[in-house]
């Protein structure tokens, strides 16, 4: 994540809103009170429907249809154009946690708050790809350490472990084959991997 967080009170108005998205070249802002509690995210998303509509008035089906968008076309500061609660992650979240949430808020950027609330950074969809930044090397040596020690006995001696590009292929001998989806979804858990292969041979 980041830790260096532009944000943005509940008074701030609309032009300003723009202004420091435009500066700071973000797509959403978290909207804080108090010590830094977040009560609210304003994007681009929210603040789109005043252009949209600037030279005409929404259809009767639009006002069905998006209610709480066309109630933002009045408004003039954050707290009247935040969606509310906003959609955040805890600090402590892992990176596949936080990739869980943007897919099913469909959110480009999540404020990251600690115990009490409080804005201590956010995470951004770039954030989440630099996972896959980490060395090969790296990535074999915490999939041997955290999927192949535990899972196999003697320390992993039968069955070792490859890293090309992210991809995790699997190598040597096994027994007991029941343990290879285990194995798989095991490493898939680890930071970076892009994929896993097996190169295997059932043991006598």
């Amino acid at each position: 994540m980041s830790q260096t967080v532009v944000s943005i009170g509940r008074d701030a108005p609309f032009k300003q809103i723009v202004m420091t998205m435009e500066q700071w070249k973000v797509s959403a802002l978290p909207v804080l009170e108090g010590e830094g509690r977040v009560v609210g995210v304003v994007s681009e998303a929210d603040l789109l429907p005043k252009e949209e509509f600037r030279d005409g008035d929404p259809s009767r089906m639009e006002q069905l249809r998006r209610p709480e968008e066309l109630a933002r076309v009045g408004a003039v500061t954050a707290g009247e154009l935040m969606t509310s609660p906003a959609v955040c992650v805890h600090a402590r979240a892992t990176l596949a946690e936080a990739a869980r949430i943007m897919a099913h808020r469909r959110v480009k950027r999540l404020p990251v708050t600690d115990a009490d609330g409080l804005l201590v950074g956010v995470v951004s969809r770039g954030d989440l790809l630099k996972v896959f930044l980490r060395p090969d090397e790296d990535i074999a040596r915490e999939v041997r350490r955290e999927v192949v020690e535990p899972l196999f006995p003697g320390g992993g001696r039968s069955v070792g472990v490859r890293v090309a590009d992210g991809v995790v292929t699997f190598t040597g001998e096994i027994r007991n084959t029941a343990l290879v989806p285990v194995a798989a979804r095991m490493a898939r858990s680890v930071e970076g991997v892009v994929d896993v292969g097996f190169d295997l041979v059932r043991s006598a």
